[in-house]
């Protein structure tokens, strides 16, 4: 059975109420190692009213205990899920574990706790070196992301040939499919010829590039954004570039919000998450959780 890590994530938030009830079902398929000390863990369990299994393995991120607030914004919490996610990537690099699956952070907690990353995908960078390409979806559709969380008033700039022909090489080399690949355009209409805009021009010449390199027309577009989704259109194609991140993940999660998953591609390791957030608004409720995401996350793991 593979070794999974799994990164608690924000203790205020649904990860480890997740963690604990999905537990029975996912240690039938892989090993788990939870990231959390028996202190919190316990503390945890109590304020959800929940047993914790006895076959529950942890490991300590080695961080400060606290006070878990349900549906808090904290410091605390947000550097404890730091220091179990520092604790899981150690884990993948020195091979003690196949893979990390990483449960929700909250990005304001990270940054009242002085930690300069925006999320994972950015601390994996940092940590190895290498462009991570953040990809989200589930076995029906993934849509793979040129930029992410940047304003939109920069997105444009990004959009160099070099850079994109060197991601879309990057990404077949993570993905080594034989499906065709969609790329979508930055303008209304994919700039209809540079009438509303001339960055297709740019990534035209990217996929040119590519497809040549490969010896293959593995890249297809640039494809007009606002028809990439559509059924007729989508039934053909199983993974998209979007250029920007509400252009990709808005439709991905109109369609399957539940299911989709997280993986950063590019990298030595195998990292998955679960593709929601920390849900503070039904944290420690009582309320009912949808462990598609999560499980999704652990098929993931299993077929890599």
């Amino acid at each position: 059975m593979k070794r999974v890590a799994i990164s608690i994530g924000d203790l205020n938030g649904i990860g480890i109420e997740i963690a604990i009830r999905a537990h029975k079902k996912i240690s039938k398929e892989v090993k788990p190692l939870y990231i959390i000390d028996k202190t919190m863990l316990k503390r945890a369990a109590k304020k959800l009213n929940l047993e914790i299994p006895k076959d529950f393995t942890t490991i300590s991120p080695k961080a400060k205990k606290f006070k878990i607030k349900p549906g808090v914004v904290s410091k605390k919490s947000g550097l404890y899920s730091y220091k179990s996610f520092l604790k899981a990537i150690k884990l993948a690099k020195s091979g003690k574990v196949d893979a990390i699956l990483t449960l929700p952070i909250h990005k304001e907690a990270w940054s009242k706790a002085g930690i300069e990353y925006k999320g994972h995908t950015d601390m994996l960078r940092d940590i190895f070196k290498q462009d991570a390409i953040m990809m989200l979806g589930c076995k029906k559709m993934y849509v793979a992301l040129f930029t992410e969380h940047i304003p939109l008033k920069d997105v444009a700039k990004q959009v160099k040939t070099k850079k994109l022909t060197k991601f879309l090489l990057d990404l077949q080399n993570s993905l080594n499919t034989n499906k065709k690949i969609a790329i979508l355009g930055l303008n209304p209409h994919a700039g209809d010829n540079g009438v509303l805009g001339n960055e297709e021009k740019k990534i035209t010449k990217a996929i040119k590039k590519a497809n040549k390199l490969l010896n293959s027309k593995q890249f297809i577009g640039p494809i007009v954004p606002d028809i990439a989704f559509t059924p007729n259109f989508r039934k053909n194609y199983k993974y998209f570039v979007a250029m920007y991140h509400d252009q990709g993940l808005a439709p991905l999660k109109a369609l399957y919000f539940d299911e989709s998953i997280n993986v950063s591609l590019n990298l030595p390791i195998l990292r998955v998450s679960v593709d929601h957030g920390t849900a503070f608004d039904i944290a420690y409720k009582g309320k009912k959780i949808n462990f598609k995401s999560y499980l999704n996350a652990i098929k993931y793991v299993l077929i890599s």
